[in-house]
């Protein structure tokens, strides 16, 4: 009887022996296989969460506000399904704003009503580099056009507001159609991209060249015109001063309008980044506007300085001109923006932005526009 029991429990320890390593196995593939499918995929998001107090001066008479908002949300997913060929999307969230003749009544109103619409949505093929041209790439889809991405990555300080020309309504920073992007000559050292910045490192510069609908991304095409745009950028002193760049955009083709109104932009820009000091000075030249809304002529420049006196703080300025009709007098506007960011975790990802930013406008009709802001940036 005893020698029976005992083979019983031999028996039952096998078994229970097998069925566990049976069952590890299993969990272990179950895993691997969980690291298998994950393989490739890449995921992002940015958001901009602000308190605003101030006086909106594009309305007779400056109406006032005072209100917390949800300025931008981006939630990027990317699959790299082979080392030559990248698939992207980017979700971006942000409040609708509906024309003021929409009654509040209507089923079709959604004045402020927080809303997800698609940013970014292409297929990247990355190039072999050849000749003078490192890591090329091309997208196509609803892609970045060849300026904004650059000058973001100069000025981090998105999060405030829009760059100087998309703050003028010249243009934004996606359209549908390709864009070809190439650093030149080679890339900068370690110590450099560690140091001052790893976006568009190209030894002696980079460049950016496409085609697009013309409307952006947020609007329907009006017309047949196609918009050829090309971003220049040359590093011309990469041993002497690394952090010196100057930049040229053009932009050819017509206003997003069944009218065809001319649509023309011709932009000087100059940056130099330090581990302590980011610089910049623009200066545009230019005809109508992406939306078509006219065909005048334009000018305008900006100058922008962040001073970095610790990894944990920043402070910025920035001066904008901008004169949306050469012909017409005094009808420009003069914008003043002020700041300090305390980075919480990697500087220019997560941070808290304090600014204060005011217009001068001269136009008739229009009051000052004067703003303080809080915003937090939360970025991965």
């Amino acid at each position: 009887m005893k020698m029976r029991l005992r083979i019983l429990i031999f028996c039952l320890c096998i078994f229970m022996f097998i069925t566990g390593s049976v069952a590890a196995e299993t969990k272990d593939e179950d895993v691997a296989g969980i690291i298998k499918a994950l393989k490739g995929w890449k995921f992002g998001y940015l958001w901009y969460l602000s308190y605003q107090n101030g006086e909106l001066g594009n309305t007779t008479g400056g109406d006032g506000y005072n209100q917390f908002v949800i300025k931008r949300g981006y939630l990027t997913v990317q699959k790299d399904f082979t080392p030559w060929f990248t698939g992207r999307i980017t979700f971006d969230v942000t409040t609708v704003k509906d024309p003021e003749d929409e009654p509040e009544d209507s089923p079709n109103n959604l004045d402020g009503s927080i809303t997800a619409r698609i940013k970014y949505i292409y297929g990247q093929f990355n190039l072999p580099d050849f000749a003078f041209f490192t890591k090329p790439f091309v997208e196509f889809g609803v892609v970045h056009m060849p300026w904004l991405d650059y000058e973001e990555h100069v000025n981090f300080y998105r999060c405030q507001d829009t760059m100087f020309l998309e703050r003028n309504e010249t243009f934004n920073s996606a359209d549908i159609g390709l864009t070809f992007v190439s650093l030149f000559g080679g890339e900068m050292n370690k110590e450099y991209q560690e140091k001052v910045s790893h976006y568009y490192p190209g030894r002696y510069g980079s460049m950016s060249l496409g085609v697009y609908n013309g409307g952006g991304y947020h609007a329907s095409e009006k017309n047949e015109n196609k918009v050829v745009e090309g971003r220049l950028t040359l590093r011309p002193l990469p041993d002497v001063i690394p952090g010196l760049q100057l930049s040229y955009l053009g932009i050819y083709g017509k206003g997003n309008k069944d009218t065809d109104p001319d649509w023309r932009v011709n932009l000087g820009y100059a940056s130099f980044e330090h581990e302590y000091v980011v610089l910049t000075g623009q200066y545009y030249d230019g005809k109508g506007n992406q939306k078509g809304a006219d065909e005048n002529d334009k000018d305008g420049y900006s100058f922008f300085a962040e001073i970095k006196p610790h990894k944990k703080f920043s402070v910025i300025g920035r001066y904008d001109y901008f004169d949306p009709n050469d012909n017409v007098k005094e009808d420009e506007n003069k914008r003043y923006i002020v700041g300090v960011a305390y980075h919480l975790y990697k500087q220019h990802q997560n941070m808290i932005l304090l600014d204060y930013d005011t217009v001068d406008y001269k136009q008739p009709g229009k009051s000052d526009d004067k703003r303080i802001q809080l915003t937090l940036q939360i970025a991965y």
